[in-house]
């Protein structure tokens, strides 16, 4: 695992599976670390944007390691996924906004990684899908849940009782990623500047619009409305808006506050 702080000030923490020689596969360690380093980006304050990407070009995350696995008993494998899950969780509920860079291959516990991020970006040489039937399991890390609320149902019930993989355009065509670079190398310069925009504005409104975004989308609309307006509220005596609005009227760039 790989954990750089780059930018103004260190506010972007880019996050790299780091086992390339195995495609990136998830074993304990990684699955360990990538918490702690979770944790870390969580707490510091002068973080405003988390990368989430796969050394190497061939694959972000091939999902869990398989060679490790073989021969666990089911007690041995509950409690590694306990862990899997544990780290799952702490992504999806990062307070900063993250958002996944997939180079290669997203596959399995791979995918469910990108799709619990914000948003994701790839490559052309990304592929997606959840591969665990072909092994005998489902998806344990939010697989069955992520993927139908991000293509239509018929096509994610399909993915998951095939277990085919799709291309970079076609995640496109279906809205499972944003964007679709040409190259490796691209990709991670658009990350960074994507990165760089988000850390530019105010990190407060920014993880105030992701509760009411993620909260919301799960409540009927009036209460969701509510709850946006909720949210709102903490900011209108925020000293974001404050400098926000005194920037504008200026003519010059805000200084935010950093979220905490």
């Amino acid at each position: 695992m790989l954990l750089e702080f780059v930018g103004d000030g260190g506010r972007l923490a880019l996050i790299t599976l780091n086992r390339p020689e195995v495609s990136n596969a998830m074993d304990t360690a990684l699955g360990a670390r990538l918490g702690q380093v979770l944790a870390e980006v969580d707490e510091r304050a002068a973080v405003r944007v988390a990368v989430l990407t796969g050394a190497g070009e061939r694959a972000f995350c091939a999902g869990g390691d398989l060679k490790e696995r073989h021969g666990m008993t089911p007690e041995q494998w509950t409690r590694q996924h306990r862990l899997f899950e544990d780290t799952a969780r702490r992504l999806r509920e990062l307070r900063k906004p993250v958002f996944a860079a997939v180079n290669g291959a997203a596959v399995a516990g791979g995918c469910e990684l990108a799709m619990s991020a914000d948003f994701i970006i790839a490559s052309a040489n990304a592929r997606f899908g959840q591969s665990e039937v072909k092994v005998g399991i489902i998806p344990g890390v939010g697989g069955t849940q992520l993927l139908p609320r991000r293509l239509p149902l018929g096509r994610a019930l399909q993915l998951l009782m095939t277990g085919e993989l799709i291309g970079a355009e076609e995640a496109l065509r279906l809205g499972l990623v944003n964007e679709v670079l040409p190259t490796v190398a691209d990709l991670r310069r658009r990350a960074l500047e994507l990165a760089g925009a988000i850390a530019a504005n105010s990190p407060a409104a920014i993880e105030q619009a992701k509760r009411a975004a993620r909260v919301g989308r799960d409540l009927p609309l009036a209460e969701a409305v509510a709850f946006e307006l909720e949210c709102y509220r903490r900011m209108v005596d925020h000293p974001d808006r404050y400098e926000g609005v005194a920037a504008f009227n200026e003519k010059r760039a805000p200084r935010f506050q950093d979220a905490y």
